[in-house]
């Protein structure tokens, strides 16, 4: 077998599986300055304050800004030899004894000798200091190795001898409770060569799965967590539990589900599940290459909430499973107990976890990171924080009790999202004909998300409904007070509100106000605006500044195609200006190709029917064949024969 170790060494090299904090680079080796640093960082790896599960050395490997050069450089064979030879005798040194594994590797074409340090049963470890010669303790805090003094020291003797519950041995069961094939699965995942190991009892031994008593051997604690289909035979509680609510005061649930089988299919069901109820929205700007949008929850904010929820959990007599919560406005994610003493509740709510605390469960966390679930320790707070930022949604939250009972992270809903949830809501009321409830649902929405332009817009066009335009207006100051995204929709309704109680000139005062930069869809809907107030050439700019947006929506594109004739009716008086008369051509000619299109779109009879119409028109005025105008009339008659104004227009254009 060419390696031992648990992990490709690609995946060491790359840093993908395995956080910085948990390698160390030499380049070359000197058994004079090269190895007593080795023995510094194994005694570092060994005592394993962080409960990181130990650590890598990997010698012949060059660094850059923590990063692995390559080509490695490599060390030549009786390098290797001298290494290996020089750390087996110099180990002993090290107080208790204390022996890494050591694994020469081909990469590159070349050489390395990687040592893996698991953590020791033992710690805490002392080496020598170079400098001096005298044993010191060592620990590891980030990417360095340092003397563990004061209260480093202090919390290194609290974990004398203690090892973390998922590391223990499983007293209680058999190495053939273990699924081999599970346990295989993982290795070829994690590109490990333990996979083409025959001996099973080997690859458990090597992978540190199994611990050995006596004459015999039993599994840890974590490989019945991974490679069985029943975890909770062992640890009861470990599942996880998902519940939908339909609100937060009557506590009804619509939905439940509950995942059960090895921790890490635990997450990634949970994770599938919980994509279904993700809304996604995007929209492509003018004035950008890329698409902008939200959805309802950041994918990597729930993954890293679920993850660390399976991490950072209890498993020792821990009855209770973690607990999904869904409710309309946000997800909670609880797990038992709370976090491991130390823990800043104030800092973890910036966003920052800086005290180098142990980690409850150092083997799960291994294992998801080599899995790919996880990265590296205590970086999923940050990414959570910047996930929902760079969603636009509210911050998360994190609370835990004064007796560390529990754990919470709430992740709240992008706001637009609960727009969505509150208007959906809303119609269903009206249709019922609850119209009371239905505007207290969009005002009560509103009011707790005063910065949701969907929602100001919404209810400026309920109150407008109801002829109360002091109350739409109340609303409209408001949001445009708060200065927020998407202001010009909001200024869209209350000008609407306003033309169609017939107050052009103040629809007029908010439509010179608006923004310079403009989305599509708003582009578009004020583009309709501009036409109701009699201003065609504002409105034609408008439609040409939404761009493709129009080419896809059969309104926009009638709408647009009746804008150019409008623009025609100016130019039509001028009949000796040949450069106005151009223009005029252009227009129709536009126009034409607008509502050839949008006659071969689907849309409702009435909207076809006025298209062929106006089609029959603008071909007239182009002069076009009379058999190709009268088609596009008949068309226009046969698509909607009951409409009389309609007939009436027909009836007057034939007369002609």
């Amino acid at each position: 077998m060419s390696s031992i170790l648990p992990i490709g060494v690609e995946d060491l090299l790359s840093g993908q599986a395995v956080e910085t904090a948990r390698l160390e680079l030499k380049e070359s080796w000197n058994q004079d300055h090269t190895g007593p640093q080795v023995l510094q960082t194994l005694c570092a790896f060994a005592n394993d304050l962080q409960n990181l599960n130990g650590g890598y050395v990997l010698i012949g490997v060059a660094e850059k800004a923590g990063v692995a050069q390559r080509p490695v450089r490599g060390l030549a064979p009786e390098r290797i030899d001298a290494a290996q030879k020089w750390i087996r005798g110099n180990c002993k040194r090290i107080q208790a004894t204390y022996l890494p594994i050591l694994s020469p590797e081909d990469v590159d074409g070349r050489k390395i000798l990687v040592l893996w340090a698991p953590p020791s049963d033992l710690r805490p470890h002392q080496a020598p200091d170079p400098r001096n010669g005298r044993l010191a303790y060592w620990v590891r805090i980030g990417s360095e190795t340092t003397q563990a003094k004061g209260e480093l020291l202090t919390q290194l003797m609290q974990l004398t001898a203690r090892v973390p519950f998922d590391d223990r041995r499983a007293s209680g069961a058999r190495l053939e409770d273990l699924r081999e094939g599970r346990v295989r699965e993982f290795l070829q995942d994690v590109h490990s060569a333990l996979v083409d190991e025959p001996d099973l009892r080997q690859v458990y031994r090597h992978a540190r799965f199994s611990y050995r008593i006596n004459d015999h051997e039993v599994p840890r604690n974590v490989a019945l967590l991974f490679f069985t289909d029943d975890p909770e035979l062992w640890f009861r509680g470990a599942r996880v539990e998902v519940a939908q609510f339909a609100d937060d005061a009557a506590g009804n649930i619509l939905e439940e589900k509950t995942f059960r089988g090895p921790v890490h299919e635990q997450i990634r069901q949970c994770l599938r599940y919980l994509e279904n109820f993700a809304t996604h929205h995007l929209e492509k700007t003018r004035d950008r290459a890329e698409t902008r949008g939200w959805v309802s929850y950041p994918s990597l904010a729930l993954r890293e909430s679920i993850v660390n929820a399976v991490y950072h959990r209890g498993y020792d007599d821990i009855l209770e499973p973690i607990k999904v919560y869904l409710y309309p406005n946000r997800i909670e994610v609880i797990s038992y107990p709370g976090p491991v003493p130390g823990i800043d509740l104030k800092q973890l709510n910036r966003g920052r976890v800086s005290s180098p605390v142990p980690a409850r469960n150092r083997r799960i966390g291994e294992l998801l990171k080599e899995l790919r679930l996880a990265e590296g320790r205590n970086t999923g707070v940050s990414k959570i924080f910047k996930s929902m930022e760079d969603n636009g949604s509210p911050p998360p939250t994190f609370d835990f009790d004064p007796t560390l009972s529990y754990f919470r992270v709430t992740l709240p809903a992008h706001p637009e999202y609960i727009a969505i949830a509150a208007l959906r809501d809303a119609a269903y009321l009206k249709a019922t004909g609850d119209e009371p409830r239905a505007l207290a649902r969009i005002r009560e929405a509103w009011e707790a998300h005063p910065t949701s332009a969907l929602l100001a817009a919404s209810l400026i066009r309920e109150y407008a409904e109801q002829q109360d335009l002091e109350a739409a207006r109340g609303v409209h100051d408001q949001a445009a007070g708060l200065k927020m995204p998407g202001y010009a929709g909001v200024a869209a309704a209350m000008a609407d509100a306003y033309l169609n109680v017939g107050r052009r000139a103040d629809a007029l005062t908010l439509l010179d106000r608006l923004p310079a930069v403009l989305s599509p869809p708003e582009a578009f809907d004020i583009a309709i605006l501009e036409r109701r107030a009699r201003r065609e050439k504002r409105a034609h700019g408008y439609f040409q500044r939404a761009g493709e947006a129009v080419l896809s929506d059969v309104r926009a594109l009638h709408e647009f195609a009746q804008c150019k004739i409008k623009l025609t009716a100016d130019l039509i008086r001028r009949p000796h200006n040949p450069q106005k008369q151009d223009a005029r051509f252009r227009l129709l000619r536009e126009a034409e190709e607008l509502l050839e299109r949008v006659v071969q779109l689907d849309a409702p009879p009435t909207r076809h029917a006025w298209a062929w119409y106006d089609l029959g028109r603008v071909r007239k005025w182009l002069r076009k064949p009379a058999s190709d105008v009268n088609a596009a009339f008949d068309r226009a008659a046969n698509a909607n024969p009951g409409d009389p104004a309609l007939a009436r227009e027909l009836s007057r254009n034939k007369e002609r």
